[in-house]
């Protein structure tokens, strides 16, 4: 068939292992180590054993545009390093990795038990119970210490002894290190069970050997081979769609494997080692608190850097081509989606690094501006990229008063237009065109034009995932809303000092005995950013009741004026008239009225409060459920 890239053949499995022996089949670099356990090593010599299926296998020949850095088989000999690949296998690493060492390499296993402990271990195959068909298979293959002694549990007592081919020949215990090469093992088991009194064991095992033994010997695996012209893209598809035998590849890995082709330790550069902090450590402690495991930027990964990088690269290269007089079609996209990461140069990736990752940090600093201090409460993750990119771009400049006016305004549209909870690759590109240029005197990026926030959408706010939710608990800090008990702003120390999170006004137990419907009482017009000290003694009591005990006071919290109590509650957007007579459906209306106007003062724009309703029907929770998402877990 015309644009076939790829053929599938069965393979003779001890070819395949002998392929890997010598380096004819290695593996991409993508330094991953080889992590099977016991249990799984045994149910795949049991698999084999009893010629059963274990899935494909998938090779990429060499000399291909995708130029991967290969690697020998774990535990194949050094002349294995020296040799050039006719192909590098992309899906199978670990199964063959455990055949090749448990069969052809003729050295003890490292593996790690169910337990996770690291082991060393000898495989073995009970003779008998292989050939009894009442006993599973997995049961039959045995894990045997380095010193090919099984012991009791304390280590007091030799249970089996098979350090000496005599004695395994004695248990009828087969070694798996020599399945493809039985001859010699058999010449001396003939020779210990010699004579005409033992001529019933002899039997047994050339039963085994044509049970047992002669499906290893025959056993085919089906081979996709990918020939050298399949590309990266395709590749990549492979290792995310079809890479079964352990945790798929992403992006980065596969660019990891190109770069090291070309000397250059990609995977250094973000983890680090133990002589410098990588890339990623930097990040988590970009505007970490003392008391915290991890600063705002945490959550950026090695795929979104290589994203910001590439969204630069390609730009430079559609202004080269604008330049050299192309137009419409022909000028190559913006992007930073996966096959434009796949083409980024290493030359490229040298250029941006250092510009890219202060555009991470400064937009760390942005954030907590914007009273964001904690992962859990970033709006969208994915904002984090173009927010940095255009940050990166436009440098110190982010900081004077108009320009940052202008991106804050770009960045609470994004989250109250709640643009970028899908699909965000082709958004991202296009902030990184239009915000800059906006910032500069142009038209307004599209993220800004095309946000309509709908008032009704507050009542519907309840889950503590929704990026608007937590963008509204932020707008309410960054206006200055006072704790109700200590009066104190919720700057970045007392934020943390002070245990801050999202709570409750009209408390949930109030709620529940008045009739109110979660639906109703867990919109984010009910709820406030509080210190965890100030929502234990709100309770569950009446808004009326709990107010009466702040302005009381006790021996642990001085009395409160109720004038300066009403101030701290107007800096909230709540009416205290409406608080203190605990009248319910009066605050609601009057606080969404307020916080959209907040919302408008943050966009920009009007909200749009008309008769259409939005399409579709919102997801609703039952009254467990839907508290128990909003809340943090302490």
């Amino acid at each position: 068939m015309a644009g076939t890239t790829f053929q599938t053949n069965p393979y003779d499995l001890h070819k395949l292992l002998e392929d890997c022996h010598r380096g004819a089949l290695q593996l991409p670099d993508f330094q991953r180590s080889w992590v099977w356990d016991e249990d799984r090593i045994k149910s795949l010599i049991a698999s084999v054993s009893r010629a059963f299926p274990v899935g494909a296998l998938m090779t990429l020949d060499s000399g291909g545009q995708v130029n991967f850095k290969p690697r020998p088989v774990e535990g194949a000999p050094p002349e294995a390093r020296q040799a050039t690949p006719q192909s590098l296998l992309l899906d199978g690493q670990q199964r063959m990795t455990s055949l090749y060492q448990v069969t052809l390499r003729g050295k003890v296993v490292e593996t790690v038990t169910p337990k996770n402990k690291k082991v060393r271990r000898w495989f073995y195959i009970d003779i008998r119970k292989a050939l009894d068909a009442a006993v599973d298979r997995e049961e039959c293959i045995v894990g045997v210490p380095e010193d090919r002694v099984i012991r009791t549990d304390f280590g007091r007592e030799v249970v089996t002894d098979l350090s000496s081919p005599e004695k395994e020949y004695a248990e009828l215990m087969y070694p798996v290190s020599q399945v493809f090469d039985w001859d010699r093992w058999q010449d001396g088991f003939d020779k210990y069970w010699r004579g005409d009194e033992n001529e019933a064991v002899r039997e047994t095992f050339r039963s085994f050997k044509r049970q047992v033994l002669e499906n290893f010997k025959y056993y085919r695996v089906p081979l996709i081979s990918l020939d050298r012209s399949t590309s990266k893209e395709a590749v990549c598809v492979v290792f995310e769609k079809v890479n079964t035998g352990g945790k798929p590849l992403d992006a980065f890995e596969l660019v990891t494997a190109m770069y090291a082709a070309d000397g250059h330790e990609l995977r250094k550069d973000w983890y680090g080692d133990e002589t410098a902090k990588g890339r990623h450590r930097r990040f988590v402690d970009t505007m970490r608190p003392a008391d915290s495991e991890a600063g705002i930027i945490a959550g950026v990964g090695n795929t979104d850097f290589l994203q910001a990088i590439s969204l630069f690269h390609t730009r430079e290269r559609r202004r080269e081509a604008e330049q050299a007089g192309k137009q419409g079609k022909e000028l190559p996209a913006v992007t930073g989606n996966r096959q434009a990461l796949l083409n980024l140069p290493l030359a490229a990736y040298k250029q941006y690094e250092k510009q890219v990752e202060h555009g991470f940090v400064q937009a760390a600093k942005f954030l907590h501006m914007l009273h964001i201090y904690r992962i859990f409460d970033v709006p969208y993750q994915s904002q984090i990229v173009p927010l940095a990119i255009v940050i990166a771009d436009i440098g110190d400049a982010w900081e004077h008063d108009a320009y940052r006016a202008k991106l804050v305004r770009w960045y609470w549209n994004g989250v109250f237009g709640e643009l970028y909870g899908a699909a965000v690759e082709s958004r991202i590109a296009r902030d990184f065109m239009e915000v800059p240029a906006w910032l500069k005197g142009g038209p307004e990026p599209s993220t800004v034009s095309e946000t309509i926030f709908r008032a009704d959408r507050l009542k519907t706010m309840r889950m503590r995932l929704s990026a608007a939710y937590k963008g509204i608990n932020a707008l309410l800090m960054k206006e200055g809303a006072q704790d109700f008990r200590s009066g104190q702003k919720f700057d970045h120390t007392v934020f943390f000092g002070e245990n801050v999170d999202i709570h409750h006004i009209f408390p949930q137990d109030w709620c529940k005995k008045e009739g109110i419907k979660p639906a109703v009482y867990d919109s984010i017009i009910n709820k406030t950013p509080l210190s965890f000290r100030t929502n234990r003694i709100i309770g569950g009591v009446a808004p009326s009741q709990y107010l009466a005990k702040l302005e009381k006071g006790d021996s642990a919290t001085p009395a409160i004026d109720p004038t300066r109590l009403d101030g701290f509650l107007r800096s909230h957007l709540i009416d205290p008239a409406t608080v203190r007579r605990n009248r319910f459906d009066a605050f609601m209306a009057d606080r969404q009225k307020q916080l959209l106007r907040l919302i408008e003062q943050a966009t920009g724009k009007p909200a749009y409060a008309g008769e259409v309703a939005e399409e579709g029907e919102d997801v609703q929770g039952d009254e467990e459920s839907v508290e128990a998402e909003m809340t943090i877990a302490r």
